[in-house]
């Protein structure tokens, strides 16, 4: 009687170390997937091209450049004074951005609630830093923030501003991409 015992405890052992293995190849096996996933998936993409990030800062540079110019165009032809209508060219700035990434998104066959969350998060801090940098640069430079539309200096000094935004916020895009946040989330939806 002992005997069957023993050999009952011994085939016992041996189904739990096989069962316990096999949970471990599985568990191994759904770590390499859920990885290999979240490395296409954007997250964590490690070294990212400063083109890559350039591109992504063009995106949003030219929703900002839409919307600075358009809120400068409705200012002036409003006679707003330069605070209100700094206001509404940074709202739009904030609209054109997150529209032109909407747009994409909502071509890549998701939901609006999905592509809307998608463009908040991959752009919000790039147009955050660009109109910072934008609108500093403009509020900076004497007599830009009184110059008119006919006005070179008007152009001039929204072009180098735009221009400068675009040069500090690649590195901001490329830090984020490579985190597998910014563009990298947009990016999922073009393949």
């Amino acid at each position: 009687m002992q005997h069957e015992t023993r050999a009952e405890h011994a085939h016992h052992d041996q189904h739990t170390q096989h069962t316990q293995h096999t949970q471990h190849t599985d568990h191994e096996q759904h770590e390499q997937h859920e990885h290999s996933g979240h490395a296409h998936a954007g997250h964590g993409l490690g070294k990212v091209s400063w083109s890559m990030a350039a591109q992504a800062t063009l995106h949003c540079l030219t929703g900002c450049a839409i919307g600075e110019v358009l809120g400068m165009v409705i200012g002036t032809a409003f006679g707003w004074g330069n605070m209100p209508t700094m206001i509404l060219a940074i709202a739009l700035a904030f609209f054109f951005g997150y529209s032109l990434t909407l747009r994409s998104v909502l071509k890549a066959g998701v939901g609006f609630r999905t592509a809307l969350r998608v463009a908040l998060a991959a752009d919000t801090l790039s147009i955050a830093v660009m109109e910072l940098i934008d609108n500093g640069v403009i509020a900076l430079w004497p007599s830009a923030m009184d110059a008119h539309l006919s006005d070179g200096l008007f152009w001039g000094a929204l072009a180098v501003s735009l221009a400068i935004a675009f040069v500090v916020t690649t590195p901001v895009n490329k830090w984020m991409i490579g985190r597998g946040k910014g563009h990298a989330v947009v990016h999922q939806y073009h393949h």
